[in-house]
């Protein structure tokens, strides 16, 4: 377990519980069961995996492409710019000036405060000097006036002081001058391509007020946002699946920052979905690609935890909700499964268990095309069954989970457009 799970285990913990009875009471209401009408319900593997169609059980959230960092300079408010070298959308490497302050100011102000510095280096020592004479009087004065004489050598003792503290404020003033000087010209941190030239030095819509901004190019990351109720289906280094909004492109990569001191608001947000993302907190996360071949800056995307799903001609194994299958006797796992229209018990083998994802592996004993249903105390081997699908509606509207979390998108085809303020490619 991460570092990060560790921190918020109680919060993960929790938030499985809720996805697991979440996605329990969803599949129990479509028809899972096999108890109306003495007819069980299933639904094929692949479906409740999300390896077909978009009835998949595992949690989407809403990503934006963006440029895998970017190096920012803020202008000098007491400086003029004399020259700036680029432009906007041009390319710079690294080390390549931007731009160049004015130093005709600064060369004036270094002249002034070398001569300042010079003056105070003469009375400091005349102060020197006139703590000398005053000690010579003293030892040849007479007793009365010794304590005159006392309280004058330590009136200048602090005077001495205070030009030392003077001189040494004059230095380091000087010294950010010299250097202001030789520094005139500002060079980029790394090679990109200019983002955004500020000149007029007023924060902008994102609060930023940068002057110069160059952003890295070639790689791309993604930032998702995830809110408080579906963090725990996130950790740092977990592997996850990137898809496009228009095609079937699917990118691999892994969360490498969940950004909990951090939380967005709904104005920032920009493509959040749902009105329950005013209810909870939302953070951002950060994916790093294997590769981003195809994506471009702005586009929208889906991020989902790489459960293999989809995976399933390499004969490596099935994850799998843990809620459907039956662990009553652990050393012989079961789930229940339609063989030619009547329930049967199928022997499983699970290899793996992510109990911070609810989830366990099936190895063996189940198929993607296999079809099964929720274990229930009320079914039977023999029983008939029904694709879940001819599951006869509810005559009582059922109220789905409120709180399931904004970012969530169990069906692709049933998520709200991001907002237009996010901007970007769709």
């Amino acid at each position: 377990m991460t570092e990060f799970v560790q921190k918020y285990k109680i919060w993960i913990a929790a938030a499985a519980i809720i996805v697991i009875a979440a996605a329990a009471f969803l599949f129990r209401q479509a028809g899972a069961r096999g108890t109306e009408g003495g007819t069980a319900y299933v639904e094929t593997v692949a479906n409740l995996t999300g390896q077909n169609a978009s009835l998949g059980m595992i949690n989407r959230f809403a990503g934006i492409i963006e440029a895998q960092g970017t190096w920012s300079v803020n202008k000098n408010a007491d400086a003029e710019i004399e020259e700036i070298y680029v432009s906007e959308g041009e390319e710079v490497e690294e080390g390549q000036a931007l731009f160049v302050y004015s130093t005709t100011k600064y060369e004036e102000d270094l002249q002034q405060a070398r001569i300042d510095l010079e003056r105070l280096h003469n009375e400091y020592d005349s102060t020197v000097e006139t703590i000398a004479q005053l000690e010579k009087e003293k030892k040849s004065a007479s007793s009365s006036e010794q304590a005159n004489y006392t309280v004058q050598i330590k009136e200048q003792n602090l005077t001495l002081k205070d030009k030392d503290l003077d001189i040494q404020m004059k230095e380091k003033e000087i010294e950010k001058l010299e250097d202001n000087i030789e520094n005139a010209e500002v060079k980029s941190g790394i090679a990109g391509v200019v983002k955004s030239i500020n000149e007029s030095g007023s924060s902008s819509g994102n609060g930023d007020n940068s002057f110069i901004t160059v952003m890295k190019v070639g790689t791309y990351r993604v930032k998702g946002t995830v809110n408080e109720q579906n963090i725990g289906d996130l950790y740092i280094d977990a592997p996850v699946l990137v898809h496009s909004r228009v095609n079937d492109s699917v990118w691999r990569g892994k969360i490498t920052k969940i950004d909990t001191e951090n939380a967005l608001t709904n104005d920032n947000a920009g493509y959040g979905t749902g009105n329950s993302e005013s209810r909870s907190s939302k953070y951002p996360f950060y994916v790093e690609l294997e590769n981003s071949d195809g994506l471009i800056m702005g586009q929208h995307v889906y991020i989902e935890p790489d459960l293999e799903q989809g995976e399933e001609s390499t004969g490596e194994g099935i994850w799998l909700a843990s809620y459907m299958v039956d662990q009553t006797d652990p050393e012989h796992p079961f789930v229940w499964k339609d063989v030619r229209g009547r329930l049967q018990k199928q022997e499983v083998t699970i290899s793996e268990v992510r109990e911070e994802l609810g989830r366990v592996k099936i190895s063996e004993g189940l198929s993607p095309e296999d079809s099964i249903c929720i274990p229930d105390g009320t079914l039977t081997p023999g029983m008939k069954t029904a694709p879940m699908s001819e599951k006869p509606e509810e005559t009582e509207n059922t109220e789905t989970m409120s709180e399931e979390g904004a970012e969530a998108v169990p069906s692709e085809g049933m998520e709200t457009e991001p907002s237009e303020a996010a901007g970007g490619q769709g």
